[in-house]
């Protein structure tokens, strides 16, 4: 029994260096990054979101302070006039944190409760994302600005309707156990960020920004929407992929 707990000590601490390493990664270069729909698309919590999934809260939470710690390394490095709220670990560690155990923890609930009538709900996600992809293709089309994002948005595009083939006709029902949560581990990290630059530092953010104080709700749940569905949509398709691959490989 002692060996046995070792080795999955180990294999924890293998996996919390290993995701964390590829969190760190995603932040220091342009990986971390990339266009989806009209928008960008942040990567840095889907590590986050895959260790809770695989091993549990301790794993997931470790793994998003990683993530916090170098969102406070980047702020204090590589400073932006709005860099300052991330120096604050509410702000910049703490949603993090808390993405691998909410994730954990939905993933658990939604597994247990095995409702074979919910993959309507699915099917409902993945149209739109294909819209919101297809109207990104539209836009860059339409304008000509950046050839790759153009091609990025056709690759997703393509990765997103074979996904949700995948998932109608093999894993079905199943898959809404990956797909809650990464909706939901995205939304941890998006929500609890920006509730907590609203509620700590709302007036500044939004002066730094350019806008008026007054402007500080609307601002805030503007860039709430505006990077929290891409991040949604790239989360859903990477960690599904990601997940049914190890499981796949683990049975």
């Amino acid at each position: 029994m002692k060996s046995v707990s070792k080795k999955l000590s180990i294999r924890k601490i293998v996996i919390i260096g290993v995701l964390g390493g590829i969190t760190a990664v995603l932040g220091m270069t342009p990986l971390g990054f990339i266009p989806v729909g009209p928008t960008r698309a942040t990567l840095m919590h889907i590590p986050v979101i895959i260790g809770a999934i695989m091993e549990g809260p301790l794993v997931g939470g470790s793994i998003g302070l990683i993530f916090g710690l170098l969102s406070m390394f980047q702020a204090i490095t590589n400073p932006t006039p709005v860099s300052f709220v991330f120096l604050n670990p509410v702000v910049s560690i703490l949603p993090r944190i808390l993405i691998g155990i909410i994730s954990y923890y939905v993933y658990s609930i939604v597994k247990k409760l095995g409702n074979n009538r919910r993959l309507w709900v699915l099917n409902i996600i993945w149209t739109a994302i294909l819209c919101y992809l297809i109207y990104g293709i539209y836009g860059g089309i339409q304008n000509f600005e950046n050839i790759w994002s153009v091609l990025i948005n056709f690759l997703l595009l393509i990765l997103a309707g074979t996904m949700a083939y995948y998932a109608n006709k093999k894993i079905k029902d199943q898959s809404i156990e990956i797909v809650i949560p990464a909706v939901v581990g995205t939304l941890t990290n998006t929500v609890g960020v920006l509730f907590s630059i609203y509620i700590l530092y709302a007036e500044r953010f939004v002066r730094e920004l350019g806008y008026s104080v007054d402007m500080a709700r609307k601002v805030i749940i503007g860039i709430g929407i505006t990077n929290g569905i891409p991040e949604v949509i790239i989360a859903i398709i990477i960690v599904t992929n990601v997940i049914v691959a190890l499981k796949g490989r683990n049975q």
